[in-house]
């Protein structure tokens, strides 16, 4: 019997120090059935040069391999719906150029879809640092509202790269990623979630999620970035109340918590500004949401307060501590 076949989406810009890592482990991947879609989203360095390279290691899976190339630089959501047009796998994967897999991911995560009857398979994860990693727990759940509350609360990552999920899903929803709007772009997860029939978790971790710069989220942010927050969180919160109207009420205002906190993961006081604007009416929500811990908590707090100090201090000693000193 014909092992189903995954398909394999890995958009590529500007990776080329990354990429050789990333294809060597997808291409030694113990699973044989895969279809690899690299999307060269009209990257300017040497990045598909170095893909090339990698899969010309491997002539057993050369002819898995397709890539689709932009002839200008469309953006992440882009290149993950280019790589869904040209699919033809029972199952979806999405890998970001810059991580790395463990050689039995796919291999386990089909078993436990079709011995389970899953449309979407997740597992634990590995933030990944320079000489360090960090195993990231992730709960187990079977059931789509379950995951759907864990995401809007914030103990479950919404993550695209930790998930293996039925096609058909994308196709029978017409599920698309929002191009143009790359900042939260992986919140098209939601929608994914609202139409699966079965979940499975796997408590493992296969997927290393590159860790190159804590600081790039302050360093490199723009009011772009804010717009396009905002479009991902309301599209979300829409579709949201298409399946499930005023029930997630609470919930939702956990989410747009969730979505502004990072803002406070900063030493810059110009972020905390931004987290000042943004969902103040979620604010009231600070205290009840059981997902976030009591120094989450105490942080929120003080800068509702404007007691920026506080959150500084807790930053540079807390933030840049632990990710700077002890998984750097």
């Amino acid at each position: 019997m014909m092992e189903s076949l995954i398909t394999v989406i890995v958009p590529i810009y500007k990776v080329e120090r990354f990429i050789g890592r990333c294809l060597q482990s997808l291409m030694e991947q113990c699973y044989p059935n895969i279809e690899y879609i690299l999307v060269d989203d009209a990257s300017p360095d040497s990045s598909i040069i170095r893909a090339m390279e990698i899969v010309d290691q491997y002539p057993d899976r050369r002819d898995q391999v397709r890539v689709i190339v932009h002839s200008q630089n469309r953006g992440l959501p882009a290149a993950r719906n280019t790589g869904l047009e040209f699919a033809h796998g029972s199952y979806i994967f999405h890998c970001d150029s810059d991580d790395w897999v463990d050689v039995n991911m796919f291999s386990e995560m089909v078993a436990a879809a079709e011995h389970q009857g899953a449309d979407i398979v997740y597992s634990d994860f590995y933030l990944s640092f320079e000489t360090r990693e960090r195993y990231m727990k992730q709960p187990g759940y079977q059931r789509r509202e379950e995951c759907i509350l864990a995401m809007l609360n914030g103990s479950m990552k919404f993550n695209v790269w930790n998930k293996l999920v039925r096609r058909e899903l994308y196709e029978r929803n017409k599920i698309w990623f929002p191009e143009g709007r790359a900042m939260g772009e992986d919140m098209t997860m939601f929608q994914l979630f609202c139409h699966a029939r079965s979940i499975a978790h796997l408590p493992k971790a296969y997927y290393h999620y590159m860790q190159v710069n804590t600081g790039a989220f302050t360093k490199t942010f723009s009011s772009k970035h804010v717009e396009d927050i905002v479009f991902n969180v309301n599209r979300t919160i829409t579709y949201l109340k298409q399946c499930y109207g005023d029930q997630l009420r609470q919930e939702l205002n956990f989410f747009k918590l969730n979505m502004k906190l990072p803002f406070l993961i900063s030493t810059d006081r110009a972020m905390y500004d931004i987290w000042q604007t943004l969902f103040r009416e979620a604010n009231d929500y600070i205290d009840a949401n059981p997902a976030f811990s009591a120094r989450i908590k105490f942080i929120q707090k003080a800068a509702l307060k404007k007691r920026y100090n506080i959150v500084k201090i807790y930053n540079v000693l807390i933030v840049k501590f632990i990710y700077g000193v002890i998984y750097k």
